[in-house]
């Protein structure tokens, strides 16, 4: 037997303190290759390596089978906490594999609260209900900001067109970025506030508002409608500002102005009877993106959202593909 040394963790793994635990449990290497399906030299095989490496015998054998040396009943011992360990983490991987279990951290923009995040969650927790979500409600950088910071998993953003401190650039780097669906602003005014505002749901030119009072959302769409008006050779005059798409609502139909919203924050908050909405005569949209970290796509539970958000029918809220 060699010079005993320094033992380092490496020098064990868990099919050899399973040999050492079958060994103790059976009491003969017959015994233990019988109940671990391995043949009877590939356990003696397996002791006469873990000896080398010990410096040590682990075992005596004897006319009736082997008896573990003190080294052996170490070995033994400890074996039972860590084949468990083991046992557990594996059986854990497995469930997260098999998405048995496991949480999703999603971020979103307001308007996506009540419309995309609702029937995202309710398919997944159908097909899926070991698995189980976290929501946080955020604009674009901040939502960004949080796939970055590993306090989210997913983040649904937008953009618009133009948008010079758009987050899907410098700010997303090392992150991806997939653009899912086009979403249409919408003219949102009372019935009489539209000079020679037809019956009908026909488009609307955006300068024939250039004289009403505007109410703006969250400063990102609030510059929009800025850059989208100096577009159509006028500055909007805002008189109030608001991201509650209902005090929206409530504040145009009382006429205290008009507002451009995305077909998002219309999808689930039914307008006034005395207020209409118009596409804009030169069309206007904005993006809707799925932000996630690169690897992500390898974690089952992430991977499967993310194929569900793509699979969504979203054509009742008024988002058409924005792939080519």
């Amino acid at each position: 037997m060699t010079e005993p040394r320094t033992l380092l963790a490496a020098d064990l793994d868990s099919q050899t303190l399973r040999v050492v635990r079958a060994i103790a449990d059976t009491g003969s290497i017959t015994a233990a290759a019988a109940r671990l399906g391995y043949s009877q030299p590939a356990v003696s095989q397996t002791v006469r390596r873990l000896e080398q490496r010990l410096g040590m015998p682990v075992l005596t054998r004897v006319p009736r089978g082997a008896l573990l040396t003190e080294a052996g009943d170490i070995l033994a011992r400890h074996a039972a906490t860590v084949l468990r360990s083991i046992d557990s983490a594996a059986e854990e991987l497995a469930e997260l594999a098999g998405l048995r279990t496991g949480w999703v951290r999603i971020a979103a923009f307001p308007s996506a609260s009540s419309t995309i995040v609702p029937r995202l969650i309710e398919r997944m927790s159908a097909d899926y209900p070991g698995l189980r979500f976290r929501y946080i409600e955020a604009e674009p950088p901040e939502a960004v900001q949080a796939v970055r910071d590993h306090t989210a998993d997913i983040a649904l953003t937008f953009s618009y067109p133009g948008d010079p401190d758009d987050p899907h650039g410098a700010s997303a780097a090392g992150l991806t970025a997939t653009p899912l669906w086009r979403e249409d602003m919408i003219l949102i005014l009372r019935r009489d506030a539209g000079a020679g505002l037809s019956p009908d749901a026909s488009p609307l030119a955006l300068d024939s508002l250039a004289g009403a009072g505007w109410i703006a959302g969250c400063p990102r769409c609030r510059g929009h409608l800025l850059h989208l008006c100096a577009a159509h050779g006028f500055t909007p005059s805002i008189d109030y500002e608001t991201d509650n798409v209902s005090a929206v609502l409530a504040m145009v139909e009382a006429g205290l102005g008009v507002a451009l919203l995305p077909s998002l924050a219309l999808a689930s908050v039914p307008l006034p009877a005395n207020v209409v909405a118009r596409h804009p005569a030169t069309p206007d949209s904005r993006t809707v993106h799925l932000v996630s970290a690169e690897a992500s796509h390898r974690v089952p539970a992430i991977a499967a959202t993310i194929a569900a958000i793509d699979a969504l029918d979203t054509s009742a809220w008024g988002l058409a593909t924005a792939r080519s």
